[in-house]
């Protein structure tokens, strides 16, 4: 009978997939101590002993009074995977939407374990250099790529290594965020469609002034953005470029002062009675703003949401759409291995584009107006 890991060495084993998910990211601070105590349920000296192991290898380092931290030079360097008949592929994730991300993951799994493949996930934290690290030495050693592109309606700075992974006929799939010329396949959701969805909704119950949040270096945002303006233009519905705020994703890791920005930016709108939010992050977000402003949904505010990822959505019951986060997964699994077992593969036949999925929930204030 093999013998049971002890809780340091469970701790230990946590912090390893800690580090190899993190390792390419900014973020090199390892989970406090007393976080680790509540996870496991264990005293703070077992968790010193797992820190101590992994310090005595040289995958982490102590500083008084700040914390634990991982070397990230030498996580990179002496991390390799272990020789193994399996497929190996690589999912390099943004790192924001945790639901989404995990729901992605288990789909991808529940694929791969009939096929002999193994998953490796990775945090860009939507960082360009970060997604270059991780590309750079991503590039050998794994059987494919699933990527969520990063700053991707920009051009990207790592062009010349997709054009190198390319040309060393190593596949590679993008899943919502890609690049526009990009010669890959991609899974994504039809974003413009389902703004048009989401605005009519609003426009039916006769709202005439909508704002929106929506995040620029977001490929997906500005597809929503268009589909947006597609419908305010075909109902002609008032369009002004001031009801619209533009943020990058990384805006948002300062959540009080892009809380503040938000009701800053409403309150400075009299006559809007609807407000779009470009993605789960920011709807979240935009309920806590509401709220601690005494503004109740849909009375004082309508609200619509793109890409809702929490299990809660019925609960919640915001008009919204909910991602496919799950879905998702098992495509771009089903499309990695088919590119692995055809060597050149057809962009075409592999992409794939999820058509909406509305909830219509009760956030929708009727004006007793219709277009």
């Amino acid at each position: 009978m093999a013998q049971r890991e002890k809780k340091y060495q469970l701790i230990s084993s946590y912090l390893r997939s800690f580090i190899d998910e993190h390792k390419f990211t900014d973020t090199n601070k390892m989970p406090s101590e007393h976080f680790l105590c509540r996870k496991f349920n264990v005293s703070r000296q077992t968790v010193r002993t797992a820190i101590a192991c992994l310090e005595q290898e040289g995958f982490v380092y102590t500083l008084r009074g700040s914390g634990t931290f991982f070397n990230t030079s030498y996580s990179i360097h002496n991390s390799s995977l272990p020789e193994t008949e399996s497929k190996k592929v690589a999912l390099i994730v943004q790192g924001q939407d945790k639901n989404s991300i995990y729901k992605i993951l288990a789909g991808v799994r529940d694929i791969f374990q009939d096929e002999d493949i193994e998953v490796r996930i990775f945090f860009t934290e939507n960082k360009i250099l970060n997604e270059r690290r991780c590309l750079t030495a991503c590039a050998s050693g794994f059987d494919a790529l699933i990527i969520d592109g990063v700053k991707a309606s920009t051009a990207s700075p790592n062009a010349d290594i997709y054009e190198k992974l390319y040309n060393d006929n190593i596949p590679v799939i993008f899943y919502n965020n890609y690049y526009r010329d990009s010669k890959f396949p991609k899974v994504i959701v039809d974003d413009e469609n389902c703004a048009q969805e989401l605005v009519y909704q609003l426009i039916c119950k006769g709202h005439k002034y909508i704002a929106g949040f929506f995040v620029y270096d977001n490929y997906q945002g500005n597809k929503k953005y268009n589909g947006i303006i597609k419908s305010l233009i075909k109902y002609n519905v008032y369009m002004d470029d001031s009801y619209f705020k533009w943020c990058m994703m990384d805006d948002l890791k300062d959540a009080k002062q892009f809380k503040k920005e938000m009701w800053n930016f409403i309150k400075a709108l009299p006559s809007c009675t609807a407000i779009v939010c470009c993605n789960y992050l920011i709807l979240e977000m935009l309920l806590e703003v509401l709220a601690s402003h005494n503004k109740s949904i849909p009375h004082d505010y309508s609200v619509v949401s793109f890409d809702y990822s929490a299990d809660n959505w019925q609960e919640q019951n915001i008009t919204t759409s909910i991602h496919p986060s799950y879905e998702m997964g098992v495509k771009l699994a089903q499309g990695v291995i088919t590119m692995i077992q055809h060597g050149h593969y057809d962009s075409q036949k592999v992409s794939y584009m999820f058509p909406p999925k509305i909830h219509l929930g009760n956030s929708i204030k009727d004006l007793g107006e219709t277009p």
